[in-house]
């Protein structure tokens, strides 16, 4: 049977499929208990080293996936097989497969831990003590082997070993006498220091510092196994603070390191890796560091001029990607991560100092590294780069006309990207320079790979550029793309290059997209060229321009609206619909246009609006698939992975043995059709109504879709879209649909990782709640909701805890704040999105919440605590404001908690704290109405500090003005309702009239205007001022109110309708209109003439 079963491995080992595939239809038909038996022969008896590597891989999985197999056997069969294993470790000689048979020993000792962190293989830790202190070289490397693998392998035992690990380790590490035992031991020291946690490491190993960097220089200088240093960089990014003793000593070497051209490329930037990590895991630390910034600086630089000319690059139709192995990929890359973690006060100026004399070098090269550390530090030095904005970009610009076509490039690549990361400010600022000069090198038609990134920065400076900036523009602009449009096209159809044609498809539709119904006068001069692509564009090899056609085509309808569109509509939905099938054929799913055509049709469906209900049958088929594509995934081992990045996987590694692959082909395509479904959902209504239940089955289950953070956003927002969708199909088919989503969505929104995508969970329940109304939310339903609000709410609290930490801490300093600071305005965004849940559970249910929210009020009375952020104190306001609008009949039993917070917040000094304040005072105005109120003291007593707050020097100014126009309707409010309009004297009344017109807040805009007309109609004098003296003003605070769209018919037609009976009353005495006519500005009279503004 053992030479049976050696005969069948080597079939296992076979690189023909089809040998291999029967081989391993045989290996399966064997039982558990006898593979794992005739394996552990193979690996002690085997005469072949690569056979017996190979039978232990086998047992190795075998074990992995069947381990209630082998546990279930009796204790005397596993007590021999553990001998077994034992034995073999200790007496293989070959390397690679003593390796492997370690593997399959830890693999067994990670599954005979149990939950109590018992080791259930005693035998195994004398094993590795007496390896240790062995002499053996290949013995102590087994031990520490085992020992990276499972770094908690002594358990509940691991206190009372610790002396004994800690000497063990020490030795190793000092085992000058054998670099692998030393190289060993960083691995295993690494792997235990990040198992036992940076306090317990600085506390017991900070001995330890000196020897790991010490084996780690002497690794690099044999460039032969770069497993200790990749554990290291792992260190560097858990507990970097346990390194900090080491820090002087660590960075000189990684910079001389990644200096030494004669070092391999891999391991300067696996060195390089080390660095940015130490620098993005402890940059409070690093920068206390900063003598070492600019030598880091200086030859990531340098590193990013390693780079190779091509005589045919610039001349090239295809538009590769760089490999990111490559020096000066990796170098660019490390430079942004480094800017990011450091920040631009401490990074910029080394950046600023290095590039200029490469910007002036002979060399090509470092004026296109120059330009290049540009485009990639503006992210991370943003606050800082803004002051030097102009300069920068001006510095640049002479660039366009360098003589180099890379370098030309380079420079359209860093405006393009400053246009990114400091819209609009840069476009404000430099759109005089630097569109003109964009422009121009689209007549670079020597050098298409130039020509097109000019059309691609011109793309990224429209994508958010105010409309303003671009309208002077838009008559040459078109001109220019209608000239390099057609000229491409004629290229296309004589040489079939493409590649310029494509991008600027792209632009075009880019300008459209920003100018708006703007484009419609030069609609006709794009629309005849870009059908004819659309039409003629056949070949395999034209497939994504005519996808890119296809969006320009529908971004442009979008843009210049229904009736510009409609006189070619017919003929492209037409086109489309064909396209759609191939003429014929449904599309490849790798068709590059099948992405572009799921957009196109959105697109349209926001154009033509209910009528594109007709074309579902055909949309939808291609949509669906594509949404549920399902991405290939595998846990494959290191050495014998046969994927392959370059083919679309990307790995993570789950441990020394296993790595986690997931193919990416696909997955925009999937995204693209989910973000599709959202859209057909929401404008279609119950037109989609017919494919909701299929779409919601798909949508549903990727809520958990952790491949692709987009999906599960996507998936979330079209929840409350599909459940209206189906309202009209009555209540039943609702509930049952609600059902299946809420498990799922509540789980998600206990689960999600990602602060962007659990905002978006959040905004999804809070429009479900809102959606379905009272109930369908049943008792269990509400209890998991509520469960997940507390959790977290809960974490809310800790992450603050956790920053009063940080700020006591040794290494804080001002880019410790900022970083705070950007923290505290993604909990900002987070808590706004608990309290829009809370607000719509008490706006559908009222009082009938009140009972649910007693669980979670201790986390909002605790956010009121002076010590307390002001987003915390702001939005626990707002959820007590809510309490007093819909569950009135309660305050009385919370405001022992708020009300005298409630007070102290009006002159808070955020003004979002003082709108919710001055908003909570008007509501108990609202809600407690009449000279009895039982809050009338209270609101009165708050006038004064609302006046205070409506008078003060900047309480007009942009950020204050809404918190202002609140406490101006506060005291509206608690006038209206609780001092009574007819006891207000006449100097209180004036100075409340001085304080209109609104400028920003319309919902507070229609209490402060319905009582200014509660005035007028009640003719008070005191308003209206002797002999009407003020009714000339009354008038110019209503009509600026119209103006500003504060006052608006659509929204308060009831509130319109006042004024305008009240311009009406006035009219009817003609000298009285005349002469209120004659005193106001222009726009005001044609506002009063009844034409529009």
């Amino acid at each position: 049977m053992a030479e049976q079963f050696a005969a069948l491995l080597e079939t296992l080992a076979s690189p023909d499929n089809d040998t291999r595939n029967r081989g391993e239809a045989q290996y399966n038909t064997i039982p558990v208990e006898q593979r794992i038996d005739l394996l552990i022969q193979s690996i002690e008896g085997g005469p072949q080293a690569t056979l017996r590597s190979f039978a232990a891989i086998l047992l190795r999985r075998l074990l992995t996936s069947n381990w209630d197999v082998f546990a279930a056997c009796n204790d005397t069969a596993k007590d021999a097989f553990k001998t077994s294993l034992l034995k073999i470790l200790q007496q293989e000689k070959d390397e690679s497969c003593r390796r492997k048979i370690c593997d399959t020993v830890s693999e067994v000792a990670r599954n005979l831990q149990d939950e109590d962190g018992n080791m259930g293989w005693d035998d195994l830790l004398k094993f590795m003590f007496q390896c240790c202190k062995s002499g053996d070289p290949q013995l102590m490397e087994t031990a520490l082997s085992i020992l990276t693998s499972v770094p908690d392998i002594f358990g509940s035992a691991q206190a009372s070993y610790m002396d004994l690990i800690k000497e063990l380790l020490f030795i190793s590490l000092k085992n000058s006498d054998h670099p692998n035992v030393r190289f060993s031991a960083v691995r295993a020291t690494c792997a235990f220091l990040n198992h036992v946690g940076e306090d317990d490491a600085k506390k017991q190993f900070s001995a330890f510092v000196g020897p790991l960097l010490e084996g780690i220089e002497d690794c690099v200088v044999a460039e032969d196994d770069d497993g200790p240093l990749k554990s290291l960089v792992e260190l560097a990014e858990n507990m970097p603070k346990y390194l900090r003793p080491g820090v002087d000593r660590l960075i000189p070497f990684s910079i001389k390191v990644i200096a030494d051209t004669d070092i391999a490329d891999n391991w300067r930037q696996l060195v390089l890796e080390l660095v940015v990590t130490l620098c993005e895991s402890a940059p409070a630390m690093i920068r206390k560091k900063e003598q070492f910034v600019s030598p880091l600086v200086t030859q990531i630089l340098k590193m990013m001029t390693e780079i190779d000319d091509e005589d045919d690059w610039a001349q090239q139709d295809e538009a590769e990607d760089v490999a990111s192995d490559e020096n000066s990929v990796a170098a660019e890359a490390a430079l942004d991560r480094l800017a990011c973690a450091l920040g631009g006060k401490v990074v910029l100026p080394h950046i600023l100092e290095a590039t200029s004399p490469m910007l002036k070098s002979e060399q090509w090269q470092y004026r296109y590294a120059g330009l290049m550390a540009v485009s990639a530090c503006g992210e991370g030095c943003k606050k800082t780069m803004e002051g030097f904005l102009s300069q920068i970009a001006l510095g640049c610009l002479p660039y366009l006309q360098d003589p180099h076509p890379r370098v030309r490039f380079a420079c359209c690549n860093a405006l393009g990207q400053m246009s990114t990361d400091f819209a609009p400010t840069f476009q404000k600022k430099l759109h005089a320079e630097v569109l003109p000069a964009l422009m121009r090198l689209l007549d670079d038609d020597g050098n298409p790979r130039v020509q097109g990134h000019a059309g691609a920065a011109l793309v990224n400076f429209f994508d958010e550029c105010p409309q303003s900036i671009i309208l002077p523009y838009l008559g040459s602009l078109c001109q220019k793309m209608q000239a390099v449009l057609g000229s491409k096209t004629m290229e296309l159809a004589s040489t079939n290059r493409k590649l310029v044609l494509e991008q600027i498809i792209t632009t075009i539709a880019t300008i459209a997209d920003t100018a708006s119904s703007h484009f419609a006068p030069y609609y006709g001069m794009f629309m005849p060229n870009l059908k004819f692509i659309m039409q003629n564009a056949h070949s395999s090899e034209l497939r994504l321009l005519r996808g890119k056609t296809i969006e320009s085509i529908s971004l442009i309808g979008l843009a210049v609206g229904k009736e510009v569109f409609y006189s070619d509509a017919a003929e492209i939905m037409d086109m489309l619909l064909k396209a759609q099938t191939d003429e014929g054929e449904e599309l490849e799913a790798d068709d590059p246009q099948v992405s572009y055509m799921i957009s196109a049709w959105a697109r349209m469906c926001k154009i033509i609006g209910s009528q594109f209900t007709a074309y579902l049958p055909v949309v939808m088929p291609p949509l669906l698939r594509a949404a549920q594509i399902k991405p290939e995934i595998a846990v494959v081992d290191p050495d014998e992975t046969p994927l392959d990045e370059e083919d679309g996987w990307e790995f993570l590694p789950l441990s020394d043995q296993q790595i986690f692959g997931v193919k990416t082909a696909g997955l925009e395509d999937k995204n693209t059709a989910c973000q599709m479904l959202v859209c057909y959902a929401r404008e279609l209504k119950e037109g989609f109504s017919e494919y909701t239940e299929q779409v919601v089955k798909i949508m549903v289950p990727l809520l958990k879709f952790y491949f692709h953070d987009l999906i599960r956003s996507a998936a979330a927002e079209s929840l409350p879209y599909l459940l209206e969708s189906v309202k009209h199909k009555g209540e039943d088919y609702v509930r049952e649909m609600w059902n299946y989503i809420c498990p799922d969505l509540f789980k998600a929104l206990q689960t999600e990782m990602e602060p962007e995508i659990l905002a978006v969970i959040m905004e999804s329940v809070a429009a479900c709640v809102e959606t379905l109304g009272v109930g369908f939310i049943d008792s269990t339903q509400m209890e998991q909701l509520t469960e997940a609000l507390r959790k977290q709410l809960k974490k809310n609290y800790d992450k603050e805890e956790e920053r009063k930490k940080a700020r006591k801490d040794e290494d804080y300093d001002e880019e410790v704040e900022q970083t705070i600071e950007e923290e505290l305005d993604q909990d900002d965004y987070l808590l706004g999105k608990v309290s829009d849940i809370i607000h719509n559970l008490f706006g559908v249910y009222g009082e009938d919440f009140v009972q649910i929210f007693d669980s979670l009020t201790e986390y909002f009375v605790a956010m009121l605590a002076p010590d307390r952020p002001s987003l915390e104190h702001q939005w626990a306001i707002c959820v007590f404001d809510d309490l007093i609008d819909y569950a009135p009949n309660s305050v009385h039993k919370y405001q022992h908690h708020f009300l005298k917070e409630l007070m102290e917040f009006l002159t808070d000094s955020s003004p979002g704290v003082r709108q919710a304040a001055a908003y909570g005072v008007g509501a108990l105005a609202v809600k407690f109405p009449g000279p009895d109120s039982p809050y009338k003291a209270f609101c009165q007593s708050c006038i004064p500090r609302l006046v205070n707050v409506i008078q003060g020097s900047t309480s007009r100014e942009e950020d204050n003005v809404t918190a202002t126009e609140n406490c101006i309707s506060a005291i509206t409010k608690i006038f209206k309702y609780i001092i009574l309009a007819e006891n207000l004297d006449e100097a209180t009344l004036l100075t409340w009239f001085r304080w209109l017109p609104i400028q920003e807040d319309e919902e507070e805009g229609v209490h402060i205007y319905n009582f200014l007309l509660d005035l007028v109609e009640a003719n008070n004098q005191y308003l209206l001022g002797s002999d009407n003296s003020n009714v000339r003003d009354i008038v110019m605070v209503l009509a600026e109110g119209i103006i500003n769209k504060t006052i608006r018919a659509e929204e308060e037609p009831e509130l319109m309708s006042r004024v305008e009976a009240f311009f009406r009353s006035l009219q009817a005495n003609e000298q009285l209109w005349a002469g209120i006519v004659s005193q106001i500005p222009d726009t005001h009279k044609v506002l009063l003439s009844g034409q529009p503004t």
